[in-house]
Formats: C-alpha cells, sequence, structure tokens
C-alpha cells in the first residue's frame, strides 16, 4: 500500500485546468475593481465562485474516493495472487515433503523387513540345524538300541533256529534216502572206512534195513582191512538210515539223528561264545 497517494495531496487534473482558467480569468480582469462592477454582479460572481470550489471539492473527493478503491482492488488482487501463490508453493512442498516420508518410510519398512528376514531366517535355521542335531541324536540311539534289539532276538532265537535247522536237516536227508536208497550203503561206507582195524567189526543198523544192508555185503567187505571180519548186525537202537559200527577198540555212532545232534550242540557252542564275546565287547 506504499503506492497509494493520499487524498489531500492528490488534485485532479480538471480541477487544476480549472484552477488555471480562473487565475487567468482573475489576471484579465484585474484591472477591474469590486467596485467598478455593480453589487448585483458582485454576489452572482461570488455565488458562482463558491458553486465552482464545491463542484471541484466534490470532484476531488469523488476522484480519491475512486483512486483509492482501485488502488484497494489492485491490493486485493495482488494479495489474492501472492496468497495463490504461497498456497501452490506450500501445497508443492507438501507433496514433495509427503513422497520424501513416503519414501523415507518404505525404505525404513524395506530396511526393517530386511533386518527381520535375516533375524528371522538366522531364528529358523539356528532352530533347524538344532533339531536336525537332536533327530540325528534321536535317529542314532534307536539304531543302537535296533542293533542291541537285534542281537538279542538272534541271541534268543539261535537256540530255536539250530532247532528247526537240525529238524529240517533231517527230513531233507530221510527224503535223499528215499529217493536214493544206493546213498545209504555210501553213508556205511565211509563210516567203515574209518574203522581200518582187524578183527570182528560189528556193523549194527536198522532192523528195517538190515536186508538191504545185507545185500550189498561184499561191497561194503571192500572197505575194511582184508584181516578183518564184517558182522552185519539188526539193532533196535538204529532207528534211522544210518548205522553203528563196534570193535574191539571202540565203536563208530554214525546214526544220522546222533550225527545231527552233534552238529546241534557244536552250533549251539558257538552261539554262546559269540553272545559272550559280544557282552565282553560291550563291557569294554
Amino acid at each position: 500500500m506504499s503506492n497509494l497517494i493520499k487524498v489531500s495531496q492528490y488534485v485532479p487534473v480538471d480541477i487544476l485546468k480549472q484552477l488555471n482558467l480562473a487565475k487567468t480569468y482573475e489576471t484579465y480582469e484585474e484591472p477591474r475593481s469590486d467596485d467598478e462592477f455593480p453589487e448585483e454582479v458582485r454576489d452572482d460572481s461570488r455565488s458562482l465562485q463558491d458553486v465552482a470550489a464545491e463542484e471541484a471539492r466534490q470532484q476531488m473527493l469523488y476522484d480519491a474516493k475512486e483512486f483509492a478503491e482501485s488502488q484497494v482492488r489492485a491490493a486485493s488482487e495482488q494479495a489474492e495472487q501472492l496468497l495463490a501463490e504461497a498456497r501452490e508453493q506450500i501445497e508443492a512442498w507438501w507433496n514433495e515433503r509427503r513422497e520424501q516420508d513416503e519414501h523415507l518410510v518404505e525404505a525404513v519398512k524395506s530396511e526393517a523387513f530386511n533386518e527381520g528376514y535375516e533375524e528371522g531366517k538366522l531364528q529358523v535355521e539356528q532352530a533347524l540345524q538344532a533339531k536336525i542335531e537332536e533327530m540325528m541324536a534321536e535317529a542314532s540311539s534307536v539304531l543302537e538300541q535296533a542293533y542291541l534289539e537285534k542281537e538279542r532276538i538272534i541271541q534268543e532265537a539261535e537256540p530255536f533256529l539250530v532247532d528247526l535247522s537240525c529238524a529240517i536237516a533231517e527230513k531233507v536227508i530221510d527224503k535223499q534216502l528215499d529217493l536214493e536208497p544206493d546213498y545209504t550203503v555210501e553213508l556205511i561206507k565211509q563210516s567203515l572206512s574209518r574203522k581200518r582195524e582187524q578183527g570182528i567189526l560189528a556193523l549194527c543198523v536198522a532192523p528195517s534195513q538190515f536186508a538191504f544192508v545185507q545185500a550189498a555185503r561184499e561191497e561194503l567187505s571192500l572197505v575194511i582191512d582184508s584181516q578183518a571180519e564184517l558182522q552185519i548186525l539188526p539193532d533196535p537202537s538204529v532207528q534211522d538210515r544210518g548205522c553203528v559200527i563196534r570193535s574191539s577198540f571202540g565203536s563208530v555212532d554214525a546214526r544220522i539223528d546222533t550225527q545231527l545232534a552233534e552238529i546241534k550242540k557244536e552250533l549251539l557252542r558257538i552261539s554262546r561264545q559269540t553272545e559272550e564275546r559280544g557282552v565282553s565287547d560291550g563291557e569294554h
């Protein structure tokens, strides 16, 4: 508002022109005095001057008012323009600030997410590693228990398995001898060949096998000493296709059931030794 001209200092151009004309008129009329004019003329002149002065004053007031209003409007428009520009600048600043804040928030969120992700990942890896170690320890314990249980089952089952194996072997041998009766003679020949003695050799066989063995007497005599005498005797104590050979120097029990019993006994002995060895290793 510094450009606003005060009303007392402003004089419109038209008023100045009128004042100049008045001065000029007075200059030309100045040689004449009031005494030279009639009184009526003097009164009319004063009235005109008063009217002119009043009009000039009113015009000055009107022009000053118009000028002041125009200045106020201009100042108001300028203020509104400045206010609009300020609002635009504030809005632009606010948008920029909000974008920066959003970027900052996103960056903080991203950083926090990454930190949380890495921390969570590390925790999961540690928990998983601990779980794996726990499971491995448990698996090792279970495996060790399984081996011990296996040994226990085997040890408990070995006598049964030996009995079963011997029973199966006995049936297999009986079946084979039924299919190949001549194999009975071969078994007796193998037993006689171990008794290379002189004197009487008593060959005791099952009564059911006596006739069959007696028919093979000559073949059996070939495997004993030429100075020995072979006697074939039925013996109720022999229940299978085996035999018992008796002489003055002792006897040979070649019965199949006896041989299987010896095999069974030996297997059980080996089983007990294995068990004792396992217990001894476990204590160490």
